[in-house]
């Protein structure tokens, strides 16, 4: 650049900068380094106004950056969480008579009762009441007019959806529904709840003292333990 064009740029840099604009914004019109615009306009003195808008717009730039980080770093945690999700059920595969019978025993163990006769296995999640629903049928041969549901929820979520919701998936019709327990949605406590069961805690119940007994003995197989 000649003498006249650097002029020419010069002046032109400090108008821009008279008008408010920060460097990068001049850089967009005038292509010069920071450090020849910093010593071009340091006689400049801003507006308040001016330095407001321009504080305003690094700080604004600064959170716009940070989003666009997070939101990529979202974008490869969900591609990664999916890809092990697929490469999870691949390793599994198909699963056995044998291997349903085995998983349903470690789930028993995990959320089933054993200090009584009667059998029940608690949980939130539809999938895997769903599982030991067919897996009691499959396993314990209990009939379907011996299947009991147990309701545990807050009053404020929808009851009679719930009951619907969870009698569809387990087929245990609901006038072999236990009573529900209904529990009272603290509003003004300190303690948030993070996760809200919209269809609340399903309980499979059935009494049998025999298969209740067998199935302790399956636990015991699994667990390495001894006979009381």
């Amino acid at each position: 650049m000649g003498f006249v064009g650097n002029l020419q740029g010069k002046l032109t840099v400090q108008k821009l900068r008279k008008d408010g604009l920060s460097y990068s914004e001049i850089q967009k019109t005038i292509n010069v380094p920071k450090s020849t615009l910093s010593s071009w306009c340091r006689d400049i003195i801003l507006t308040k106004n001016q330095i407001s808008r321009l504080i305003k717009n690094k700080i604004d730039g600064a959170t716009a950056g940070r989003i666009i980080g997070a939101r990529r770093q979202q974008a490869r945690r969900q591609l990664e969480t999916k890809q092990m999700f697929i490469e999870g059920k691949k390793q599994v595969g198909s699963l056995t008579k044998r291997d349903r019978f085995l998983v349903g025993i470690a789930l028993y163990s995990a959320e089933g009762t054993k200090t009584d006769k009667s059998c029940s296995f608690s949980n939130s999640d539809p999938a895997l009441v769903k599982f030991m629903s067919s897996w009691f049928r499959e396993f314990c041969k209990i009939s379907e007019t011996r299947l009991r549901g147990s309701i545990w929820i807050h009053d404020n979520l929808d009851l009679n959806k719930a009951t619907n919701f969870w009698s569809d998936l387990t087929k245990i019709p609901i006038n072999q529904f236990h009573k529900p327990y209904i529990a009272k949605n603290k509003i003004n406590s300190l303690k948030i709840r993070k996760n809200i069961h919209q269809f609340g805690v399903f309980s499979l119940r059935f009494s049998d003292a025999k298969t209740h007994r067998r199935l302790m003995g399956w636990i015991a197989g699994i667990l390495g333990k001894k006979a009381v």
